[in-house]
């Protein structure tokens, strides 16, 4: 019987626009890499607020601005976010994310230190930020059916044991998770090579088969564009390779394992937009570990299941990312970074379903208000994806 059904909930945060987060945080953002030590100073000045600083916003152009626009927005949207103050050089830009996030009708401010500086703007920012996050200390979980609770997944410094074992338990609980009607996102363009005909025909439609496949040879072209003739200096990467991965092929094929054996493919996205309705969604996404849970975060999901083989440490500042291993080595040595532990499965001493299981109740606790093993630690890795120069 698996651990979960349609009669399972968990204890939200229930948001202006119906979204239902898992954590609760007050935030300070920056638009731009000029106004981060201020969003900083706020968040030492207010105890519970979270400076989210990055090194990105000035001179970005076209696409790029867009995308950049679209991640800070996003992230000031997530559920798991009870209320923003927004800091920016200039009042405009920052006005327009302000605006982006109020659209949600959570409490927001913005300010620009252009004519004021850091002094004044950290002292009006410290007010809003103390009086948000008094607010937000006042606000209940409450319990929600489980098909609220959005998923995302990527994985990283796979190996043999990846493709093998926490990759397909991740596919188990997808697949669990569908059938109840759950909202979920895989990505990773670059790791889907040589497996890219598999996705397509897992998608719904051949309309979605055809947007997935426009975006995979968007990819392909940025290659082509930059004389690039293989990705043998990334994909697969050192550790990859030193974990028994010999080709990009191999390490697609794993990677496929975590959209499991039932699901389809509902929509496609691009990087850091949010799906509009529930299934199982392809974004368009870098595979480096920060920039695609950055995107995951940004899309709206609520939780992340991280499967590793060789041990990544990636976090997320809004969005709990679970980490599961299925080798041995690694689970006794970096035992303070993995979740959830899934070595029994190669080992023949549990299966696919008990796996599966295992990191659906893990994912609960965590939906619930445990921490997980990056949130205790303090990885906050905020990595926003650029697409190209500035101007």
């Amino acid at each position: 019987m698996s651990a979960i059904s349609q009669e399972t909930t968990f204890l939200g945060y229930r948001r202006e626009n119906g979204r239902v987060g898992v954590r609760n945080h007050v935030i300070i953002l920056p638009l731009d890499d000029l106004s981060n030590a201020a969003c900083e100073a706020v968040a030492h000045n207010i105890k519970g607020t979270m400076a989210i600083p990055h090194p990105y916003g000035r001179l970005q152009f076209g696409a790029d601005l867009d995308l950049h626009f679209r991640t800070l927005i996003g992230t000031g949207c997530n559920p798991n976010v009870a209320a923003v103050v927004v800091i920016g050089i200039e009042e405009e830009w920052t006005r327009k994310v302000v605006d982006g996030i109020a659209a949600t009708g959570k409490p927001v401010q913005g300010f620009g230190i252009e004519r004021y500086g850091d002094h004044e703007t950290i002292r009006k920012a410290s007010i809003a930020a103390r009086e948000f996050v008094q607010w937000a200390s006042e606000k209940q979980r409450e319990p929600c059916p489980l098909k609220e609770l959005w998923v995302s997944t990527k994985c990283g410094e796979s190996d043999t044991t990846s493709g093998c074992g926490a990759n397909p338990t991740v596919g188990n609980a997808f697949d669990k998770l569908y059938a109840l009607g759950s909202t979920l996102l895989f990505g990773e363009t670059t790791e889907l090579t040589g497996g890219e005909q598999i996705v397509a025909a897992r998608c719904r439609t051949p309309e979605i088969a055809k947007q997935f496949m426009a975006m995979f040879d968007r990819y392909q072209e940025v290659v082509e564009r930059h004389k690039t003739n293989d990705l043998s200096d990334s994909q697969p990467t050192k550790g990859n390779i030193a974990g028994g991965l010999t080709t990009i092929e191999e390490k697609a094929l794993g990677n496929i394992q975590k959209i499991g054996k039932k699901c389809m493919i509902d929509g496609v996205l691009d990087k850091a937009e949010a799906p509009t309705g529930p299934g199982l969604w392809f974004m368009d996404s870098s595979s480096a570990a920060a920039e695609m849970v950055t995107l995951c975060a940004a899309a709206g999901y609520a939780v992340h299941f991280f499967p590793t083989g060789q041990g990544n440490i990636i976090g997320n500042p809004i969005l709990p990312v679970i980490k599961l291993c299925a080798n041995p080595r690694t689970v006794r040595t970096m035992s303070e970074h993995i979740d959830v532990d899934v070595t029994g499965l190669l080992q023949r001493e549990v299966n696919l379903d008990e796996a599966g299981d295992k990191l659906l109740a893990c994912m609960l606790r965590t939906a619930n208000g445990r921490l997980t093993a990056a949130e205790a630690l303090g990885h906050r890795e905020f990595v926003l994806t650029r697409l190209y120069e500035s101007a």
